[in-house]
């Protein structure tokens, strides 16, 4: 599977960043709206820079930064939230 690589200015998802990016989330889109609040609460807002830091092997979870911490999130949340590339 040969994903390509966003570049800075490129709109997608956060799963569509690699390792070392660094996205700004534009958007959440999330039907449950108890899990839509969960990732509010836990600084993924509109504006915030967000890096990738790791991949599990399969993919799953991914470790971002965001606000001075390390989040451990499901890729399938991270398809959810839309970024435009940063670096």
């Amino acid at each position: 599977m040969n994903k390509q690589i966003l570049k800075p200015g490129n709109e997608g998802h956060l799963s569509d960043l690699v390792i070392g990016q660094k996205g700004i989330v534009l958007a959440l889109h999330n039907e449950n709206k108890a899990l839509r609040r969960r990732l509010l609460d836990m600084g993924i807002t509109k504006g915030v820079i967000v890096e990738v830091k790791k991949k599990a092997p399969m993919g799953d979870p991914v470790d971002i930064l965001l606000r001075g911490y390390e989040l451990c999130i499901r890729e399938t949340e991270t398809k959810n939230i839309d970024i435009r590339v940063v670096e």
